[in-house]
């Protein structure tokens, strides 16, 4: 059974595999090595004026010994001292010794808190240096900061200048999302002589949307309708009232049924395209709307799409971080593309005490690797970091600057801008020197309180002592992308088990991964677990199953009563544990059938339990019916089946497909009228897979040549799911071939095909289109050229 994010999984992975510098051992600069020829991403070295090159290893530079440095500002601190080329040694009399980028922000940090006097040992062309920079005297951070801490306001005070100047002479490239977040910073900062700045950044940016008509991507919308919401709130200014009110319909009118958005908003026919639900632009999304209504924009539809929209996004409270689309919660680590943190400002605002608490937890627990990956580049999760641990309390910021402020150093220029630095491997990262200093800015700008960016609105969650700041600071510990789990292997035993307990569904995670590779007997201590009254330990408990699989069959019995717990995930989480127990957890699939066939409740409309037991029935990778359906009583599974293929998820219906495959023509007869529908009534959410089933039924109608399925074919080579769709058409273009002259009486529409994907397809590349459109002659040729007649046969659909 699939029990993980699949696509986050594939692009870690992928940035893992993909990256810049993954070369083996670090070169020596000094002895003539040279750097790896595709490792070309360097950094900026704070507030030096230097920009330099480490060796990284697998998203980390803790490897590194060296900083190879490959630009020096003019007139910086650095300039005339150092020269590109040079290799940076060590710091304030110490060779580097365990990470760079790390080590080097220390030695700032401290002198910026003493006289400003950086000592670097320096290698230049064969000779050993001792070089000495001054950098401007900030003084030290507070225990909170930025809360009660004047290093953060001078910081802030200095990058709104610089902002403001850039801004004026017009040398900020035009980025509508980089654009709204630093007006945003300037307009947090309070002050009046910005005011006009802003007031031009809001018009350009409600102008481009507008202007645009609909055509920019959705990530752009979330971030302007946000920066004019928060214009209008801070000044009172009503001049753009009719801006954002149109924005915001665009972008209500842009929403799928269930309340998602997608890299584009919903095609002609009301659904997205692509890859479907994309939650990083969605979630911003919401939060714009959300700020629009308190800005004065007042529409029925309007709030309807919030109920929605947060609807969705509340799922995941209490069981990982929000995904990348409509996947399974991500587990892997506590925070993906800063969606948690946005979502703990969002629920924040909508007065969701229990769910704000809950991102801004999983906020503070993701630091060091967690909080520098991303999917194409960690902007984002930089972008949302701070408002959202905020949330929590002065304690929760200053526990967290504590341990992973140093980054923000790092990024801080010597002229008071950050730019965006990214993973330590560049590749994939789609916003390499963005503008990032309004993102920056936020951070600092905290205890302001003028934005809803920055506190505007009241915490709702009761702020966390220092105590339990440290203690969520150390759940986020103990996973790096190049020693994965290496630090739990560590742990004792007991340590593990209590992982198992943690509030964390991801330290829960963790802990069930050590102890199933451990593989050891833990068959008592987790039925301890699963009797407990615990929420938090029932779940780990079964988390822990579904790691250690068929070894824990003895506790079917247990896994079988939280079926019927109050809490939907424990439900999951045991139907799951069960599904890897496998052969020795099967005398419990007529009560999983008669739950999958049980209409979605009022406390789960979108059918979550039902999507859950369809994996657990029929993944493909482990479901318990996947392989073999004997024994089991065909009247309640195919009123089980009737009713997954109703499932408003395409993933949930696409694992029906193993049915199709265990079953003989003769008995899917019954479903016949399920299977068709599921093939022209595609699934409104989980886009990316919604295809499997509508493939499995067109294949499966194909094989067993029925009459009614080469129409169904003919209509979908022109609605099938874009994404890919060059590929996955000559395979539908062979089933319907292989009607033989039966398929004459489609060429009508094969013919309709070509001229659309010749002249009428959109947002797809041309070529393709015409690829297609070739693949599409190529067969009614070989249709006209056929001789084949084969028997067809005619079904009821009723």
């Amino acid at each position: 059974m699939n029990r993980i994010n699949f696509l986050s999984a594939f692009y870690l992975l992928l940035s893992l595999t993909l990256a810049g510098s993954v070369f083996g051992n670090p070169p020596d600069l000094t002895k003539g090595d040279t750097r790896p020829a595709l490792s070309s991403h360097d950094w900026n070295l704070g507030p030096t004026g230097l920009r330099g090159w480490m060796y990284s290893h697998k998203l980390e530079t803790s490897q590194a010994r060296q900083i190879y440095i490959t630009k020096v500002d003019k007139g910086s601190p650095a300039d005339g001292k150092l020269e590109v080329g040079d290799v940076i040694l060590g710091i304030q009399g110490k060779n580097f010794s365990y990470d760079p980028r790390v080590e080097f922000v220390k030695a700032i940090t401290q002198a910026e808190a003493a006289n400003g006097q950086l000592n670097l040992t320096v290698w230049r062309k064969g000779k050993t240096l001792a070089i000495n920079i001054k950098i401007e005297v900030f003084g030290s951070y507070s225990s909170t900061a930025p809360f009660e801490c004047s290093k953060s306001q001078k910081i802030f005070e200095k990058g709104c200048e610089a902002l403001a100047e850039k801004i004026k002479s017009g040398k900020n490239r035009k980025n509508g999302i980089t654009d709204s977040f630093n007006a945003i910073a300037l307009l947090a900062s309070g002050k009046k002589e910005y005011l006009p700045i802003v007031k031009e950044q809001v018009k350009q940016a409600a102008d481009s949307i507008l202007k645009s008509n609909g055509s920019p991507r959705t990530w752009y919308y979330g971030p302007v309708n946000c920066l004019i919401a928060e214009y209008i709130i801070v000044t009172g200014d009503k001049s753009f009232l009719p801006h954002l009110e149109k924005i915001s319909m665009m972008i209500v009118d842009g929403q799928s049924d269930v309340g998602s958005w997608g890299h584009a908003f919903v095609d002609e026919n009301g659904r997205l395209r692509g890859y479907g639900m994309m939650n990083a632009p969605g979630v911003p999304l919401t939060y714009s709307l959300v700020l629009a209504r308190e800005a004065g924009v007042k529409n029925s539809r309007l709030d309807v799409a919030i109920t929605k929209s947060v609807n969705l996004v509340r799922f995941y409270v209490g069981k990982g971080s929000i995904p990348y689309g409509d996947h399974h919660p991500w587990i892997q680590t506590h925070e993906d593309n800063g969606k948690n943190g946005i979502a703990a400002l969002l629920f924040n605002q909508l007065g969701d005490e229990k769910a704000a608490k809950y991102f801004s937890s999983m906020s503070i627990a993701s630091h060091g690797a967690e909080r520098e990956m991303g999917h194409t580049g960690n902007f984002f999760n930089m972008l949302y970091a701070l408002p959202g641990v905020a949330v929590s309390g002065p304690n929760a910021t200053g526990a967290w600057l504590k341990e992973f402020g140093w980054y923000y150093d790092l990024a801080r220029g010597w002229d008071g801008t950050f730019q965006h630095q990214g993973p330590p491997e560049e590749r994939p990262d789609r916003y390499k020197m963005w503008d990032a200093t309004g993102a920056y800015l936020l951070a600092y700008s905290q205890n302001l309180k003028s934005t809803h960016f920055n506190g505007k609105k009241s915490n709702i969650v009761k702020p966390v002592n220092l105590s339990e700041a440290r203690q969520y600071i150390e759940d986020g510990r103990g996973w790096t992308p190049r020693l994965r789990l290496a630090e739990y292997q560590k742990y004792s035993e007991d340590k593990l088990f209590e992982g198992l307990r943690s509030w964390s569904p991801v330290v829960r995670e963790r802990s069930a991964e050590e102890l199933a590779r451990r593989k050891g007997e833990y068959t008592e201590k987790l039925r301890g677990l699963l009797k407990s009254g615990d929420l938090y330990a029932q779940t780990g408990a079964c988390q822990a199953v579904t790691k250690i699989g068929a070894k824990a069959g003895a506790l079917v019995p247990e896994l079988t009563s939280k079926l019927d717990a109050k809490d939907l995930w424990l439900k999951v989480k045991a139907a799951e544990g069960l599904a890897a127990i496998g052969e020795a957890a099967k005398p419990v699939i007529p009560k999983i059938l008669t739950m999958l066939n049980s209409p979605p409740s009022a406390d789960d409309p979108r059918g979550m339990l039902q999507r859950y037991l369809c994996f657990a029935l029929f993944n493909g990778r482990g479901g318990l019916l996947s392989r073999s359906l004997d024994g089991v009583d065909r009247n309640e599974l195919m009123e089980a089946v009737k009713a997954g293929l109703m499932n408003e998820d395409g993933r949930a219906r696409s694992a029906i497909a193993s049915v199709y495959k265990n079953l003989s023509f003769e008995e899917l007869r019954p479903l016949l009228p399920a299977i068709h529908k599921a093939i022209v009534e595609p699934a409104p959410s989980g886009i990316m897979f919604a295809d499997g089933i509508q493939n499995a039924g067109l294949e499966l109608l194909v094989k067993h040549k029925v009459s009614q399925g080469l129409e169904l074919s003919a209509d979908y080579v022109r609605n099938m799911k874009q994404h890919g769709s060059q590929k996955r058409i000559i395979k539908i273009l062979k089933m319907i071939e292989s009607y033989g002259t039966h398929a004459k009486r489609v060429i009508p529409q094969l013919e309709k095909h070509i001229h659309y994907f010749e002249n009428e397809e959109k947002n797809f590349p041309k070529k393709l289109s015409k690829d297609k459109a070739n693949e599409v002659r190529k067969t009614i040729e070989r249709i006209n050229a056929s001789t084949k007649t084969p028997k067809l046969q005619q079904i009821s659909l009723k």
